[in-house]
Parts: C-alpha cells; sequence; structure tokens
C-alpha cells in the first residue's frame, strides 16, 4: 500500500496513524507542548524519520527541520509535507551522531525535539551535548525514548540489544535518574519528566507485531489494527495504565537551557 495515498485523502492526521502504532500517542504528547505560534519560532526535529512531527509542528506555525540519514525517508517526508501543505517544513539528510558538525542546519533552534531516536546511539552523552548545542539560551528540548521499566509487547523488547549501530536499540532504555544525567551534563535544566503510551496503545501494539509475522506482513497489520489505533482515544488509557500499575512504554522529558550565566561562567540551574 501507498501510504501517501492516505495523506493525500486524509492528510497530516495519516502520518500518525501507519506504521508504528505509538506515534500517535508521541504526537499527543508533544501537541501539548508546541502551543501554535505565528513568532516563526524556529524547530529541529533530530531523527526525524518520515516527518510526521516535522510536518505537524510546521502546521502549527514553526520553521521545521527535520534530520534524517535515510534518503528514502527524507524523499517520503517532502512528499508528504507537500501534501499537507506544511510550507514551513524543511528536510536535510545527516546523520544525527554527529549533529553538532553538521553544516546544513542553522546554528541554534528555539526548540529541538528528539522522539525515540537516543535509544539507537551507543555515544548518548555527545548527542545530548550536541542537542544542547543547538538549542538557542531559553530554548527548550523535548525528547522521548521507551522507559527502562516496561514490559514486553514482543519478544524483541527483551534483547539483546546491540553493542553496534545498525538501526535497533542499543539499550533496552531510560530511567528518569539516567535522562536527569544526560541533561545536566549535557548543561540543561531539567524541567518536566512524563510517560506515554499506556496498558491500551501496549496491547494494540502487541497486536500489530503478531499481525506483521502473519502472511500479508505489515499491510494485513495495517488493516487489521486500523480500527484499533482510535481505541487510546475514545478509552482512559492512562486512567486505565494507573490503576492496572502497569508501566508506560515511553518516558518523556522536557529540557531547558538556562538564559543566564553565573559569575564562574556556568549556566545557572534553578527551579524556576
Amino acid at each position: 500500500m501507498n501510504r501517501s495515498i492516505l495523506v493525500r485523502i486524509m492528510g497530516f492526521r495519516a502520518t500518525l496513524i501507519h506504521g508504528d502504532t505509538l506515534v500517535l500517542d508521541r504526537w499527543r504528547w508533544l501537541r501539548r507542548r508546541l502551543p501554535k505560534t505565528a513568532n516563526n519560532e524556529s524547530l529541529l526535529d533530530v531523527g526525524c524519520g518520515t516527518g510526521a512531527f516535522t510536518i505537524g509542528a510546521a502546521l502549527r506555525g514553526y520553521q521545521a527541520t527535520g534530520i534524517s540519514w535515510d534518503e528514502r525517508n527524507q524523499e517520503v517526508a517532502k512528499q508528504r509535507a507537500m501534501l499537507c501543505h506544511a510550507e514551513k517544513s524543511s528536510f536535510v539528510i545527516g546523520d544525527v551522531r554527529e549533529l553538532g558538525e553538521l553544516q546544513n542546519l542553522k546554528d541554534n533552534y528555539d526548540c529541538v525535539i528528539c522522539l525515540e531516536c537516543v535509544e539507537h546511539i551507543l555515544n548518548d552523552l555527545k548527542l545530548f551535548r550536541d542537542l544542547a548545542d543547538r538549542i538557542k539560551p531559553g530554548g527548550r528540548l523535548l525528547l522521548s525514548t521507551p522507559h527502562y521499566y516496561y514490559l514486553p509487547m514482543s519478544d524483541e523488547d527483551l534483547g539483546p540489544f546491540l553493542t553496534e549501530e545498525t538501526g535497533w536499540h542499543v539499550r533496552r532504555g531510560y530511567t528518569s535518574a539516567m535522562l536527569l544525567e544526560l541533561c545536566e551534563t549535557a548543561g540543561l535544566h531539567h524541567g518536566e519528566i512524563s510517560y506515554c503510551s499506556g496498558f491500551i496503545s501496549q496491547m494494540v501494539t502487541r497486536f500489530w507485531r503478531t499481525c506483521n509475522r502473519l502472511p500479508g506482513g505489515t499491510a494485513l497489520g495495517f488493516v487489521l489494527t486500523l480500527p484499533l489505533r482510535l481505541l487510546p482515544l475514545i478509552l482512559p488509557d492512562r486512567w486505565i495504565t494507573q490503576v492496572l500499575r502497569w508501566p508506560f512504554y515511553s518516558i518523556c522529558l522536557e529540557a531547558y537551557k538556562p538564559r543566564f550565566e553565573n559569575e564562574k561562567g556556568n549556566s545557572r540551574i534553578s527551579d524556576s
């Protein structure tokens, strides 16, 4: 199935309901932290995939740039941005492991987003420092990654996790302490830790992954799970997850780059 056909028919919403069943959850988390703007605020989407979040941010008024190493994904992203009339979006090819050295990006952004990417990178501290360097003083980092304490939805969630970067996860995930350590070492003030993708979303994902292993593969999985993807929107997934004491799949971070320096020349970290 040419999934860009769905984008032609449904617009931006179609970018959130194909492939990974948890994309919609991440967008719902992200959207609450991206207020609409008419101020031409700049945004960098690191590890943008096929561009759903870059396009969504552009439609909310941001000058949004998505970066990925995958040339095919970038072409798909450009096509979908055109179909969604996301004129404020752009896409560049680059290795996020070398984010700090890339010359085809502007120097600083009001907001940098990095969703489900850091778990693919061995040198996560370098990535965090590069992310911080791309943020303007007073700007924000919005990041999500698998929560270390998730319950597996399929066998691959158990590992083994890789010791080289091939595209799959190199670590199980992160705790809040691990993310806060990375923030502080990179010179960012950690703001809010939250979570997304609860019990219902995870059960839909488990079913989707099972379907993908059947004859017919991903096309069959998409067709069978399409109506189920609405369940987290209809049912109180967060409440159900908390009642069941079920761990959310992703841990989410909002961090801030301080505007001021203290007398020693170091960034002033405060709780304000």
